[in-house]
């Protein structure tokens, strides 16, 4: 019953979340957009129409703000890649619904409301009731950008506004730092800004654990669990569970290595809760990966000793495994379509789990079933042959 518990566990662990797209998204008074993306950070979201005959450009842009009186920006910026530059867009809440302001950033200092250097008209905001917020606006796209059809774009969330007025600063993770790029208003069409290599290596680094502790190491179980009840499996699960376990520590080895090379990259910036974690977890998987050498014959004295250090070691590493999968999502704020994706992955493999947990049991008791109501024959009712 170990996995049921384990399962069980982690469902409370998880809080069930709604993967949301662009092209799920609607808007009230018939606002239609005849483009949309999924920005790749902050779970963002922009839809659009440009009409290049006139340089006009729609915009309705969705996020959730960091905090729940936060606020979000969407921005251009005319001269630059990043935030200072800016003409930006800020929406949060107020008594009764949301309301938007404009911002031209053009220092890392106080930043306050101010006019735009283009032209902007209709904007407004609206709360949702999954405290997203939305910012609604048209904007008179400068003819040289427009002569381009493209624009660099920024987004971002906050916490809050200040006693002045002023924007309380962003978070400074990873996925806030990404939230740029360049916007074709043609194609519809978004690109990262400058191929942030460090940026890439965090994906990497997320893509490798996600696999290895978080997917690998669970069907590993799985299979070694369930597998070995079935005689007609044996030996093959025994070598599946190896292959598994073996392919997930290799991989898991490499997403520890390029985390602790990014945290030494990472002066000042730590995740102590994500890096405790993956240390524990690379220690206790090569414990668990020296259980292949140290394992004794079935009939051994010590192989009831040997099954719970294995076993013991196995959940946690799934449960510590799974626990640090998340808090790598709350570092890095992809779209909340991944972490969505990752959450239906691991309930699939539960369900199974518990699929597979019922069968074994029916399984088993079939068997002492027939063990107990097989008759004697001659030798085994004592009395022989002659």
């Amino acid at each position: 019953m170990a996995p049921l518990f384990l399962f069980s566990f982690l469902a409370l662990l998880i809080s069930p979340a709604v993967s949301l797209t662009c092209n799920s998204q609607n808007f009230t008074k018939n606002r239609l957009y005849s483009k949309c993306l999924d920005l790749p950070t902050l779970s963002s979201y922009l839809h659009f129409t440009y009409n290049s005959s006139n340089s006009t450009l729609s915009v309705a842009f969705v996020a959730k703000p960091s905090q729940s009186d936060g606020w979000i920006s969407w921005a251009i910026n005319p001269t630059g890649t990043g935030m200072l530059g800016s003409q930006a867009l800020v929406a949060y809440k107020k008594s009764g619904g949301a309301m938007v302001k404009t911002y031209n950033i053009s220092s890392y200092g106080p930043i306050l409301e101010g006019n735009l250097s283009f032209e902007v008209w209709d904007n407004t905001a609206e709360s949702g009731s999954d405290g997203t917020l939305t910012i609604f606006a048209k904007i008179k796209v400068p003819a040289d950008l427009a002569a381009k059809g493209a624009i660099n774009q920024v987004w971002q969330v906050g916490p809050g506004l200040g006693t002045n007025g002023g924007l309380v600063p962003h978070a400074t993770a990873p996925a806030n730092l990404a939230a740029k790029g360049t916007l074709d208003l043609k194609s519809g069409q978004s690109a990262s800004v400058g191929g942030d290599s460090r940026t890439k290596k965090k994906n990497i680094h997320g893509i490798l654990n996600v696999v290895s502790w978080g997917i690998l190491f669970p069907v590993g179980v799985i299979i070694a669990r369930y597998l070995r009840t079935f005689e007609s499996a044996d030996p093959a699960w025994f070598y599946l569970h190896v292959f598994c376990q073996l392919s997930a520590y290799v991989i898991g080895v490499a997403g520890w290595g390029t985390g602790m090379k990014l945290g030494a990259e990472s002066k000042g910036v730590q995740y102590r809760g994500h890096r405790n974690i993956g240390i524990a977890l690379f220690s206790l998987a090569t414990v668990q990966i020296f259980a292949l050498l140290l394992r004794p014959n079935k009939d051994h004295k010590y192989r009831f000793y040997w099954n719970i250090y294995h076993h013991g070691l196995g959940y946690s590493i799934i449960i510590l495994g799974i626990i640090n999968v998340f808090k790598g999502f709350n570092i890095l704020l992809p779209g909340e379509h991944w972490k969505t994706a990752y959450i239906i992955l691991i309930a699939v493999l539960g369900g199974i789990a518990v699929l597979l947990e019922a069968l074994t049991w029916i399984v088993v008791l079939k068997r002492k079933s027939s063990k107990s109501t097989k008759p004697y024959d001659g030798y085994n009712n004592g009395q022989g042959r002659a």
